[in-house]
């Protein structure tokens, strides 16, 4: 009896000992499931808790210059920090888009609660696009194959993290005079992903877009309004529209002069007048895209590739020019765009997360380089004040930098550099 009491006690133990280790199997595999759970673009696109952005992680003059893995880092934690969830790249051709995957995955590894995204960009030319011979806009580049092949390996070889493939940028807007193309070739591509992801090469849940400019896709001049473009609206799983109000106060100033009845304003009157008219000018290139679309009878989501407000310029939007760059102008715009799209349910991939300075190399003041929301070296303008005062950015770093904010936080000393834009009637006199 003893010997059976001592029995039925090894058998208890063991028993005990199985069941703690199924139930540790459990957990590890509850583990395992939280840790590669993740969501699709339908969840993240929209949502408020996963802000877009446009992302370049480039700091030095020239791209052959790669930023390493641990820069890219640098700038996840900080973006993350903000609220991003899901940022865009633009091409695959050369290293950056892998190393912000790669960069990702590490951050995932070191910490199970982190969390980001990936709009993946395939860049698409047309024949001798870049080269010393005439563009041919009718045929596509020998390169547009092999970019979309290297899109589809990372999107299978990274399918926790790449949630969007999109087709060109700004491929179909026929102001991008060295490298634009038909409709065609990028319906092309985008059937091809359609195929891929049929047949199971490709998640089943992945989307397919192009990201363009808002004309290039049914909502500015009629030359737009071609067969394959319907065909394009009707085969992406959603449209990324590009506004740019900013450019427009130099191409298009309709919306941008100071009113001659607002001249009695003050200064940040006029200021803030503007750039509501600038919001409204989006919207409006917004509703004309939504307006096409329904007119062919499709209804796709609708969300903003990319809009942005430089912060410097001695050029078109400069002081000589339509007095639109300034630290102040790209604060409200930001929040403008953010405001507008949360109410809508659209996500903003904002251009940009930080300042990049190969876009203009030869001249150090081009708008291009200063679109960013951080600068180089990290500090935090206006739009992101708010943030620094919270501590948002508490412990992060930039370039080994820890986050300030620009002009040490002093509004008065900001509001110096900003310019009331121009009345009506100046524009018009110039023009």
């Amino acid at each position: 009896m003893k010997n059976l009491v001592k029995l039925g006690g090894y058998l208890f133990i063991v028993l005990l000992a199985f069941s703690c280790k199924e139930d540790s199997k459990t957990e590890n595999k509850t583990t395992t499931v939280k840790e590669v759970k993740t969501l699709s673009a339908k969840d993240i696109l929209g949502n408020p808790d996963y802000l877009a952005i446009s992302y370049g992680g480039y700091r030095e003059k020239s791209r052959e210059i790669q930023p390493t893995v641990s820069q890219l880092k640098e700038d996840m934690k900080l973006l993350s920090a903000m609220g991003v969830g899901i940022l865009r790249t633009y091409n695959v051709q050369m290293a950056h888009a892998s190393n912000v995957l790669k960069a990702i995955t590490e951050l995932k590894q070191e910490d199970a609660d982190f969390e980001m995204y990936v709009m993946l960009g395939a860049w698409i030319d047309c024949k001798n696009a870049w080269t010393d011979k005439a563009p041919d806009h009718d045929v596509e580049s020998e390169q547009n194959a092999e970019e979309i092949a290297r899109a589809v390996a990372l999107a299978k070889q990274y399918p926790d993290i790449v949630k969007i493939i999109a087709v060109g940028n700004e491929a179909m807007v026929k102001w991008a005079a060295s490298y634009y193309v038909q409709p065609a070739v990028i319906l092309k591509w985008v059937n091809h992903l359609q195929e891929l992801k049929k047949e199971g090469t490709l998640a089943e849940d992945l989307w397919i877009t192009s990201s363009d400019n808002f004309a290039s896709w049914g909502g500015g001049d009629t030359a737009y309004h071609v067969a394959d473009l319907n065909k394009l609206i009707s085969a992406v799983d959603f449209l990324s529209i590009h506004t740019y109000p900013m450019h427009d106060t130099h191409y298009n100033p309709v919306f941008w002069g100071t009113p001659e009845a607002a001249t009695a304003k003050t200064k940040l009157e006029k200021i803030d007048g503007a750039m509501l008219r600038a919001k409204s000018y989006a919207v409006q290139q917004y509703d004309s895209v939504k307006n096409y679309m329904e007119g062919l009878g499709i209804q796709k989501p609708i969300h903003i590739g990319e809009t942005g407000w430089a912060t410097t310029s001695n050029g078109h939007y400069g002081d000589e020019g339509s007095r639109a760059t300034d630290e102040y102008k790209e604060g409200l715009y930001y929040k403008h765009m953010r405001d507008w799209t949360a109410e809508l349910g659209m996500a903003c991939f904002y251009f940009e997360g930080f300042d990049e300075q190969w876009k203009d190399a030869a001249n150090s003041l081009g708008s291009e380089n200063h679109f960013g929301l951080f600068t180089l070296q990290g500090q935090a303008k206006y739009a992101l004040w708010e943030l620094v005062d919270k501590g948002t950015f508490n412990g992060l770093t930039r370039n080994g930098n820890s986050i300030s904010k620009t002009f040490d936080g002093n509004k008065e000393e900001l509001l110096k550099t900003v310019s009331v834009p121009p009345t009506a009637q100046e524009i018009a006199a110039h023009k």
